[in-house]
């Protein structure tokens, strides 16, 4: 895992796409640039999402992006995903790598510093700073980092760090300089009706910040 992938990362949100639908808004959005796609579907029984993740693996590998599965570790593996995203109540890291074997991507959520060297310890190939901003697609999380929360983050660790939560075209920017590699974003593209534009302004938004 780069820092470079992680400029834009897409997580999925099975209702948000208009008429593109799910699969057709990620093939946007990875022409405008985006490398990295995440499933994420809560409600979504195994065999709908095993479905879904066949499509996507598809579209991703025409796109040379990568496919991560979001918790479900045995949909990645029968799939044939790239990888899986844990979160803190998840199957520890460890046993994913053990299943997945060393050449898949795991990345995990993490608000703390401690977090984030556990998550190092036990084989993580990136971190994700949960929830920066208030969001509506993340509700069960009471309070938000912050800029300041993902600077704490990246004086902790030195994997590649993304950050989720509340993020578009016109903050994207300053969580960069806060310390993130990228920004991870659902809402911003899944509920775009131009996503490869809103993909585009977000990429633009990064690189711009690279490096300040």
């Amino acid at each position: 895992m780069t820092p470079e992938l992680l400029r834009v990362y897409l997580v999925t949100d099975p209702d948000m796409p208009g008429d593109l639908g799910l699969v057709g808004t990620c093939r946007k959005a990875m022409e405008a640039g985006v490398r990295i796609v995440q499933l994420r579907d809560k409600k979504a029984s195994t065999g709908s999402l095993m479905e879904t993740a066949e499509e996507l693996l598809k579209a991703t590998r025409e796109s040379s992006a990568l496919l991560l599965v979001n918790d479900r570790v045995d949909v990645a593996m029968a799939a044939g995903a790239d990888g899986v995203h844990l979160g803190q109540d998840d199957m520890p890291v460890a046993d994913a790598r053990r299943l997945l074997g060393p050449e898949a991507v795991i990345g995990v959520s993490v608000r703390t510093p401690e977090e984030a060297e556990l998550a190092r310890s036990e084989g993580a190939d990136y971190l994700a700073a949960n929830l920066v901003f208030p969001t509506d697609t993340k509700t069960d999380i009471p309070s938000p980092l912050g800029l300041e929360g993902v600077a704490r983050l990246r004086q902790s660790t030195r994997l590649p760090l993304v950050a989720i939560g509340g993020i578009d075209h016109r903050n994207a920017a300053d969580v960069v300089r806060a310390g993130a590699d990228g920004v991870a974003v659902v809402s911003a593209i899944m509920a775009s009706d131009q996503p490869r534009r809103a993909a585009a302004r977000l990429l633009a938004a990064v690189e711009g910040a690279v490096g300040d």
